[in-house]
């Protein structure tokens, strides 16, 4: 999940954005009432201050997986083939 619930400061209606966005000096409209929201992290608005917490967690959610992912051993792939070219083959496995 990459996403953040963000509550709008004025008309209290919950929306989502991605966690990539929501960082200092990020403003977003709310669809709701359209008022902007300016997200900074030294807000006083705890609406505000949740959302840039929970953003923030998520992006160290999301760095954590890839660093596990990318540590871990890849098997190694064949390359793709194409439906035609893979047609060819039986074709040929039956010729012989």
């Amino acid at each position: 999940m990459s996403s953040v619930q963000i509550q709008c400061i004025r008309c209290k209606t919950m929306f989502r954005d991605r966690a990539g966005r929501l960082q200092d000096g990020y403003s977003r409209q709310c669809p709701c009432c359209e008022v902007v929201l300016f997200f900074a992290e030294d807000s006083q608005h705890p609406f505000i201050k949740r959302a840039m917490r929970s953003a923030r967690q998520v992006r160290k959610e999301l760095r954590e997986a890839e660093a596990v992912r990318r540590a871990a051993p890849q098997e190694p792939r064949m390359a793709p083939r194409s439906r035609s070219s893979t047609g060819r083959a039986r074709v040929q496995e039956r010729s012989e």
